[in-house]
């Protein structure tokens, strides 16, 4: 009985099949039975399809709970939506005098990090070195993804300096850690000194590039991984994909999606959704449509759905985004925040202002708040279709203090529909909220500029030199041949520039010979 009662346990697949094995173990009158119980309470708490308040009523009925039902109970409340209660599970252990081991504590860090609360892991730290666990490296590489997580990378940085002997997980934790906190170059002089690298340090370092938006040098780095390194997995494509989108490189975003397929990597909802976004951003809406619709349960999540969404609004196609938002609640994804938020830009663009409003008023009928990326999206909507002085009200009104954003987007409308008066308003409020960035005084520069006040306008252009802002050069980016280059205004820095300057020389006097020869067909008409 003892034996089929462990295999059906093994065969367990739901909540629902634990719980008529549990009846029967208890009617058996073996529930306090060790192996028995312990395999109950670790679906019940583990399991996906688990539930961890069902799992501490077990442990709660055992009469000398181990350290392993401990561990496994602050365990499944670490990974559960209420981590904080993880923490009453070790204090409990602890009045119960059972003495924690070294599998305790990296539950109790990981629920430290997931909180961002470095001073409880701190805490739990202190606990592990008085317990003479200060050499355990499982203990140690979490505390490091600890530190980390909390951007306490001089704490991290101590503890992994401090570790006698490394494994690969220790360097990958402190590269990730670097990098989490934005400091690619010692994540890069990590990287360099590691004695091995797996396909986490490589993603780690190509993520860390993403996240700093070194777009570019995210590509060197995974094509010296195709090189030097090991297969890439879906993790690394998300990255990779990501700077591909960024840098509109069409042509490089298809290289890794047949990398994808040719490699035969799982094609997760997250790769798929990047795969979405990659095409959406870099103009190719039909291929993110094909992608999206290739979803094996025509479903999805509701993050697949926002890119394709999002891909449509950002061009302009704003039928199609509502369209397929309708399509969306038929099949039962339920809208987050940023649908709404991609479908007040789709209304933006379309210049629809009343279907604007129904779904901004939608947002607080579901339960959500909006946010400022909402009330500035619902004001672009207003200033573009002419509405600056509705904009501005409903501007007054917002229960927040107005970003930059949201009030350059009314600055754009009001210079698009020649408002002149509150663009001066607006362009002034922008310069204090954002001093150092040189586009607020060039853009209250053009204000005065449209309506040829132009002793005012170098006025501005003067205020920025006094304080010492400089002017970022805009550029321009082309990809051939699946390589990248950028071009400012004028610009003589590229290798091929004489043979650049020649053709758009060339191409300039066509231009005015077809203008020469239609003027002239017109005269003789």
């Amino acid at each position: 009985m003892f034996q089929a009662f462990t295999t059906v346990l093994d065969k367990c697949k739901s909540l629902s099949e634990l719980k008529q094995i549990h009846a029967l173990v208890i009617t058996f009158g073996l529930c306090h039975d060790d192996p028995i119980s312990s395999k109950l309470l670790s679906f019940a708490a583990l399991s996906d399809t688990g539930n961890i308040d069902y799992a501490y009523r077990v442990f709660s009925r055992l009469p000398t709970p181990k350290v392993f039902n401990w561990n496994t109970i602050i365990r499944g409340y670490s990974n559960s939506k209420n981590p904080n209660k993880s923490f009453s599970v070790f204090i409990k252990m602890l009045r119960a005098g059972v003495v924690p081991d070294y599998l305790t504590y990296p539950f109790l860090v990981k629920t430290s990090a997931r909180l961002l609360k470095p001073e409880l892991g701190g805490a739990i730290h202190a606990h592990a070195l008085k317990n003479g666990l200060r050499l355990d490296k499982f203990i140690n590489n979490s505390l490091i993804h600890m530190y980390a997580s909390c951007r306490d990378i001089v704490y991290a940085r101590r503890v992994f300096d401090e570790m006698p002997v490394k494994n690969i997980v220790s360097w990958n934790a402190m590269l990730d850690g670097h990098a989490k906190c934005g400091d690619m170059v010692l994540a890069r002089q990590v990287f360099d000194l590691m004695p091995q690298r797996d396909v986490v340090s490589w993603s780690c370092l190509i993520d860390g590039y993403v996240k700093i938006e070194d777009h570019k040098e995210a590509l060197v780095v995974f094509e010296e991984m195709r090189v030097l390194g090991p297969k890439a997995n879906e993790v690394t494509m998300v990255s990779v994909l990501c700077a591909c989108a960024h840098l509109g490189a069409l042509g490089l975003g298809r290289l890794m999606h047949f990398h994808v397929m040719d490699n035969g990597l799982p094609m997760t909802l997250v790769l798929r959704t990047s795969l979405v976004d990659m095409y959406a951003k870099c103009g190719a809406i039909e291929e993110a449509l094909d992608v999206f619709r290739g979803v094996s349960n025509g479903k999805g999540d509701v993050l697949l759905w926002n890119a394709m969404i999002g891909g449509f609004a950002t061009h302009g196609l704003v039928k199609e985004a509502l369209e397929l938002f309708a399509e969306m609640q038929v099949v039962g994804i339920v809208p987050d925040e940023i649908t709404y938020l991609s479908l007040l830009s789709a209304c933006a663009h379309g210049g629809l202002v009343k279907e604007a409003w129904y779904l901004f008023e939608c947002l607080g009928k579901h339960g959500m708040t909006p946010k400022s990326e909402h009330y500035a999206c619902m004001v672009d909507v207003l200033a573009r279709a002419g509405q600056a002085a509705e904009a501005y009200r409903f501007l007054c009104q917002m229960p927040m203090e107005p970003t930059a954003s949201l009030l350059g987007a009314l600055l754009n409308g009001c210079l698009i529909h020649g408002k002149s008066d509150l663009a001066e308003i607006v362009g002034r409020q922008l310069i204090e909220l954002d001093p150092d960035h040189d586009g607020r005084y060039i853009g209250l520069s053009n204000v005065y500029a449209a309506v040829n006040r132009w002793n005012e306008a170098r006025t501005m252009r003067e205020a920025m030199e006094r304080r010492g802002v400089k002017k970022c050069a805009g550029f321009s980016s082309v990809e051939i041949s699946g390589a990248l280059h950028s071009f400012v205004a004028h610009d003589e820095t590229h290798r091929n520039s004489q043979q650049i300057y020649k053709m758009l020389n060339f191409i300039v006097s066509q231009m005015k010979h077809d203008v020469h020869k239609d003027n002239q067909e017109y005269i003789f008409l």
